[in-house]
């Protein structure tokens, strides 16, 4: 009797793995076309010489020697990402959770506050570029205007400046603040009430209320805050090659090439490089190598955080 049902459970086992597959496909293609064929096609041109317009060949790790031994940019980019990503990162979790403390402790206006912390963020990332590199402007600047007024005589040149260049790059993150604030303010709004009344029964402080209470019911949204920070940070761009470009005073027009990282490199990042490799210099094995070496520290990073110790989730989430 079990031998007579055996074809027909077959088959009832092969429609059901026809049909989860069926569900799966939307993610298998995006995944295969968008993640798992861009990651193999650059290993495998890492190893191999391709200018874009000639067949590719193959010259072993010469790519990779010459990316991380004797490539002079290399580094300095390499650092200035690192330290985007270690000061960016935690300026931006902390600025984005204090606005949000601040706001859901306001009674009076919390609709006007939290528009004039969410509308920069609103803003495309080119026009907020060029809209701050014009507020720190040193000869023009409003900033600096406003500096001078009140006493000080050498205000800072901002972007002009290699040791101002990233903490301004930073500056112009928390102006954009806006999203970790909704973030953190739905976090903050979850946070039940009755456990500040019993903590404020038991004699608990400001302080001993944000530890004990707040802190342990918004750890996975700080986390959530930290990781995709960190991952947004290691492809940093768009607003340290606009910055870079309108600080120098270069203008730019059909067919002018400009090296990224003005000034004096400090705001060359990673992702600059590998455009500045691939599709100016048209050396696509050493942009592959750069691409390949920003995702494993990418990866690294992310996998340290996601670890509960290492982490920001503590043993009993």
């Amino acid at each position: 009797m079990a031998l007579s049902h055996a074809p027909e459970l077959r088959r009832k086992h092969r429609r059901t793995r026809l049909r989860t597959l069926g569900f799966l496909s939307p993610w298998l293609v995006g995944f295969s076309v968008f993640f798992a064929y861009p990651l193999i096609a650059t290993v495998y041109f890492s190893f191999m010489h391709y200018n874009q317009i000639k067949e590719p060949t193959f010259v072993g790790l010469r790519n990779w020697t010459y990316v991380l031994t004797q490539m002079p940019l290399f580094g300095p980019a390499l650092w200035n990402t690192l330290w985007l990503v270690v000061v960016m990162v935690a300026l931006r979790v902390v600025f984005g959770l204090g606005i949000g403390m601040l706001i859901t402790k306001i009674k009076t206006g919390v609709g006007l506050f939290r528009t004039a912390f969410y509308v920069p963020y609103l803003a495309p990332p080119v026009a907020a570029t060029v809209a701050f590199v014009f507020l720190l402007s040193p000869g023009s600047g409003p900033v600096n205007e406003i500096l001078s007024a009140v006493g000080i005589e050498s205000p800072p040149t901002w972007f002009n400046d290699p040791a101002w260049a990233k903490p301004s790059l930073v500056m112009l993150s928390l102006w954009g603040i806006g999203d970790l604030m909704v973030i953190f303010m739905a976090a903050l709004l979850d946070v039940p009430k009755e456990q500040y009344e019993a903590a404020e029964l038991d004699g608990a402080g400001a302080w001993a209320r944000f530890r004990y209470v707040t802190w342990p019911s918004i750890t996975p949204i700080v986390m959530f805050a930290v990781v995709t920070g960190v991952v947004q940070t290691m492809q940093y761009y768009t607003q340290a090659l606009v910055a870079g470009k309108l600080a120098s005073g270069i203008s730019v027009g059909p067919g002018t090439v400009i090296q990224p990282g003005y000034p004096d490199h400090a705001t060359l990042t990673v992702p600059q490089l590998v455009y500045s490799l691939g599709f100016q210099n048209f050396n696509t094995g050493a942009a592959c190598v750069l691409s390949l070496v920003l995702f494993a520290i990418a990866m690294a990073v992310t996998t340290l955080l996601m670890r509960k110790r290492a982490g920001l989730l503590s043993a009993e989430d």
